[in-house]
């Protein structure tokens, strides 16, 4: 995964790559040959951590917009050299949904440079999924003799043709090459991409493929083991444990136990959750030496294993579990945060503390322990989720510390509820939407602005015209 290189949350550059509210506000208030260049920064070197869960792309075409920013940046990196030598969609892909969400602002220039970079550019699967919901007709259908000059003619080209066809997230273009009657031979080439691709789903269908285990606990285990002598490895303890919950009988305890107890490391894992699973008598035993253990394929297995259990004993276990300083200990706290009750606020507070305190504000697994700290509306977590919404550089992990500040801190709706409503997250803004408090100036002119933006998630908007039409007073 990419590890990007974030600025302090103090700074305009951090505010901005964190995808904070105060990220526009102070941007907006700053000069603005400032506030362009942190701006461009963000969107031509992605600064999420997960690129696939965490929103950016709305939240900065909107202050492109608001301070009416060229694109120049954006065209000279979109055409770099590098593009066409090593194309790679963490370089391009943020830049490309930004264009995209301007060009649906009715931004000529945006829409243009997604044409042109669809015709030429080396990422350009992710340009045209943007065009598909973006542009109109005429635009895509003159896009497809360019397209399809990237597929020669030959066996290899229309290969490659179906699998792209095959691959495309937005349908839209292809159907609309494939009945373009002003360039046959665009149509008649795409016609049969998409036959072939028709044609090869039905035939994976009828012939599944992939490696099966044998019908045996024993073969099961060795398959499970035998996928980290690939290269690149192979971890199948998840699906060898579902295996085992088919062929494993009663018989089968013995070699499953002492599997779970020294067996290979796969094998190991695949017991472990196979007898967490079953809540066999000896599998807390098991997951709490696995989790004291070296390889941290085991470790894993028995973590994840012993959070699933649901039985009054584990409940037990993770009470007494939850104040070892180890991994365990934070495992047993995420497991009290999401099924404990009010005998634990206290628990769950010390395992979220701990955590935060020994990782930082981007640990893993933290999310668990903040919405647990809501979830039981443990007023003394509020100082330390602030930190969490403050200095973590994902705006998932921020949004549930948002929830969770709804749920126990009193000035949330005065405070971080009025600038969650420029989030880059449509949940965030949603909950702003709610619980910010009219009492700011800003709060009101803010939500019409949002009831009134095309671009704004429908969730979100349903939010703001309630809000807009109760009338509520202000705060």
């Amino acid at each position: 995964m990419f590890d990007p290189d974030i600025a302090p949350s103090g700074t305009l550059l951090g505010l901005l790559q964190r995808g904070r509210g105060d990220g526009t506000l102070h941007a907006l208030a700053a000069q603005r040959a400032d506030a362009l260049a942190a701006l461009e920064q963000c969107v031509l070197r992605d600064p999420r951590l997960d690129w696939r869960v965490e929103s950016r792309s709305l939240y900065y075409a909107r202050l492109y917009s608001e301070l009416e920013a060229g694109l120049d940046g954006i065209e000279q990196h979109l055409f770099h050299p590098d593009d066409l030598l090593d194309p790679d969609e963490h370089r391009c892909g943020l830049a490309l949904s930004v264009l995209g969400h301007l060009a649906g602002y009715g931004r000529g220039d945006a829409l243009r440079l997604l044409r042109r970079y669809a015709a030429t550019g080396g990422t350009w699967e992710w340009a045209l999924d943007e065009l598909a919901v973006r542009d109109d007709e005429q635009g895509l259908r003159g896009l497809g003799p360019a397209l399809l000059a990237r597929f020669p003619e030959t066996a290899e080209g229309d290969t490659e043709l179906a699998a792209a066809v095959r691959e495309a997230y937005e349908p839209r273009p292809w159907q609309l090459w494939a009945e373009d009657s002003r360039h046959p031979a665009t149509a008649a080439r795409v016609r049969k991409a998409l036959e072939e691709v028709s044609f090869d789903r039905w035939q994976r269908q009828l012939r599944p493929t992939g490696p099966t285990p044998g019908w045996s606990v024993r073969a099961v285990l060795e398959w499970a083991d035998e996928g980290l002598t690939q290269y690149p490895a192979a971890y199948r303890d998840q699906p060898a444990a579902r295996c085992l919950a088919a062929v494993a009988g009663p018989e089968d305890r013995p070699e499953l136990v002492a599997a779970a107890q020294d067996g290979p490391a796969a094998a190991r894992a695949a017991a472990l959750r196979h007898l967490a699973d079953r809540q066999d008598p000896q599998a807390l035993d098991l997951i709490e030496a696995a989790s004291a253990g070296p390889v941290d394929l085991v470790v894993r297995a028995a973590l994840e294993s012993f959070e699933r259990m649901r039985s009054d004993d584990a409940m037990a276990r993770a009470r007494s579990w939850s104040e070892r300083e180890d991994a365990l200990g934070i495992s047993a706290a995420r497991m009290l945060a999401c099924r404990g009750g009010d005998e634990d606020t206290g628990r769950v507070l010390a395992g979220l503390r701990r955590l935060v305190q020994s990782d930082g504000a981007d640990a893993e697994g933290l999310a668990v322990l903040i919405e647990g700290a809501g979830r039981l509306a443990i007023g003394r977590a509020a100082p330390v989720l602030r930190h969490v919404y403050r200095e973590t550089s994902s705006s998932q992990l921020r949004g549930c510390a948002a929830q969770a500040l709804a749920a126990t801190d009193p000035g949330f709706a005065a405070g971080f509820a009025v600038e969650c409503l420029w989030d880059c997250e449509e949940t965030t803004r949603e909950l702003a939407a709610h619980q910010a408090a009219t009492g700011d100036v800003r709060v009101l002119a803010q939500l019409r602005r949002m009831a009134a933006d095309p671009a704004e998630e429908a969730e979100v908007q349903t939010a703001v015209r309630g809000r807009l039409s109760s009338g509520e007073p202000a705060r």
